[in-house]
């Protein structure tokens, strides 16, 4: 039996337990239907994928602490896991969210930054120490937090912070020696190289900060920003942050959470991967196709399909700009891909675009599929 046919047998046992009181039984199915997910996690169809979040999600309401632990220990590394049992997991007690909070590249930084608000100081120590915390989930744990969870922040290596946040830090700092050494620790925080007129705290920080007198002093009388080196670079295609956000968009479609409020916010703050995986779910083309416009820088094809998708020309000119092109688009780029949008009718750019569909995309993979089997 394979193990897509225990997947289905266990289906069947969760309709037959379904409003039945027994609880061991139940807790066996949640643990097991988990267990099963994780091992055929990379061969499930989204349809697959939607029938183990609704039933794990159906019996972790059913099930007791130790179950919730033991599956979101197993859901935590999966690359591809079902969206809305991952976020309910993660906002459960901080027993059952912690690995998923530490290690689950599902959640979206959206999810975490809802959980940095909601839920406790445990919860956001947790997400505090991820192997990567961007720009936005930073501001909201200084937002929000307390000692804890900030002092793990700043200790955080792969924690990125924008200017109002590290102004708010050096705020805190000012008042807390112990976060005001680590700052000092973190090497990408260039204080040597501050321009600008110093004010009252952050003079007060750079003294604490720079007890060991390194900081040139014509340098310290001229303050008021901090230059720091982000630890990503945002322009260009990256096959990892691809990955990334590919598996938390298909997440974001599992919660049916995936529209253009959704590409919205990926613009406004500049998650070109995000958006493009968007973008390939939404168009419902491969991966491999929508990246190889990226890579050849193909204007022709993007414009298509999202005036075909119906998008409106502010939020195109928007995704355009955001979207992890080979070239950052030049400006003449940009307002030339904007008057063709723009002059482009969108029951036009549909019958273009499902033409292509027919023929070049299944052509493509017909064609993959034949040099696979020679």
């Amino acid at each position: 039996m394979t193990e897509l046919d225990q997947g289905q047998r266990a289906f069947s046992s969760f309709r037959v337990l379904n409003g039945e009181n027994d609880h061991a039984e139940r807790e066996q199915l949640f643990r097991n239907m988990a267990q099963l997910f994780s091992y055929v996690s990379d061969r499930c169809d989204d349809e697959q994928v939607a029938q183990y979040d609704e039933v794990l999600c159906q019996l972790a309401e059913l099930v007791e602490v130790e179950a919730r632990i033991h599956v979101a220990k197993l859901l935590a590394p999966l690359e591809r896991a079902p969206g809305t049992v991952v976020v309910k997991l993660a906002n459960d007690d901080i027993e059952v969210a912690k690995p998923l909070l530490e290690f689950s590249n599902v959640l979206s930084d959206d999810d975490l930054i809802d959980i940095i608000g909601k839920q406790s100081e445990e919860h956001r120590v947790a997400i505090a120490g991820r192997s990567n915390v961007p720009e936005r989930v930073g501001e909201a744990i200084v937002e929000h937090g307390a000692k804890s969870s900030i002092t793990r922040l700043v200790r955080n290596t792969n924690a990125e912070f924008d200017k109002a946040t590290l102004e708010k830090l050096v705020a805190r700092a000012n008042a807390d020696a112990e976060i005001a050494a680590d700052l000092r620790g973190r090497p990408e925080l260039d204080w040597g190289s501050l321009r600008g007129e110093i004010d009252s705290v952050a003079s007060k920080v750079l003294e604490t900060l720079d007890e060991d007198n390194s900081l040139d002093p014509v340098a310290a009388g001229k303050v008021n920003a901090v230059v720091y080196n982000r630890m990503r670079n945002r322009a260009g295609f990256s096959a990892n942050e691809w990955k990334v956000a590919y598996n938390q968009v298909k997440a974001l479609s599992d919660r049916k959470q995936l529209d253009d409020r959704a590409l919205a916010r990926f613009a406004r703050f500049g998650y070109g991967h995000h958006a493009a995986a968007a973008l390939t779910v939404v168009l419902r083309v491969s991966p491999e196709v929508f990246v190889k416009w990226l890579a050849s820088q193909d204007y022709v094809a993007i414009t298509v399909a999202l005036r075909a998708a119906g998008l409106t020309p502010e939020l195109f000119e928007a995704i355009v700009a955001t979207l992890p092109w080979r070239d950052l688009p030049s400006q003449a780029d940009k307002t030339m891909v904007k008057s063709r949008f723009e002059a482009l009718d969108r029951e036009e750019a549909a019958g273009i675009f499902e033409l292509w569909r027919a023929h070049s995309f299944r052509k493509r993979a017909a064609s993959d599929e034949r040099v696979n089997v020679a």
